[in-house]
């Protein structure tokens, strides 16, 4: 008595099948739904519409968008440097002092290139437009290097208290002493 194997699971069967084009559902397609365009289809398309190129306008357009954009990046990280200015304290440790440094050396070498930042953005149409652009990334940089500043007068480290300059002061002459001066 022969037994033949029985039949695989159905879930075998659909695994095994190609998928149909399209599942058996009795739903409809969501609102804004496209179907996918079969290969011929997008041929068709792509032959009908061809993209033109941009015009010098929308290039200065999308030049000074993006220098816009570049000159309040500073801007944008004044709040996380504040909370890491905050954090650090105001004692003097290498985390707090490496903190300040940064805040320092990142503006200052950001201003000096700035003609090279912004270089890519420069074309005949852009260039007068630029100076405005130019003139707020300054000002950022500016703002981040004033919270340097700050820090470094919450740590103590600026002479700001008439005690600090005290190796410059001379000595008091008194209009008149309750004593001598040759008994002191």
């Amino acid at each position: 008595m022969s037994s033949s194997p029985p039949p695989p699971p159905q879930w075998v069967l659909d695994l095994k099948s190609t998928p149909s084009s399209k599942p058996k559902s009795s739903f409809p397609d969501p609102p804004g739904y496209t179907a996918p365009l079969s290969a011929k289809q997008r041929a068709q398309s792509s032959k009908t519409a061809v993209r033109q190129p941009p015009t010098e306008e929308d290039m200065d357009t999308l030049k000074m968008k993006k220098a816009w954009e570049l000159a309040i990046a500073p801007a944008k990280q004044l709040p996380m440097n504040a909370i890491g200015m905050y954090m650090t304290g105001n004692t003097l440790q290498i985390f707090s002092i490496f903190m300040v440094f940064t805040l320092f050396k990142t503006p200052i070498l950001a201003v000096i290139a700035l003609q090279r930042t912004f270089a890519p953005f420069e074309t005949p149409g852009t260039s007068g437009r630029l100076l405005g652009v130019k003139a707020v990334y300054i000002l950022t940089n500016l703002l981040a290097l004033s919270l340097g500043i700050w820090k470094v007068n919450q740590m103590g480290l600026l002479p700001t208290t008439r005690s600090d300059w005290l190796a410059w002061e001379g000595e008091r002459t008194w209009s008149e002493r309750a004593v001598p001066r040759e008994w002191l």
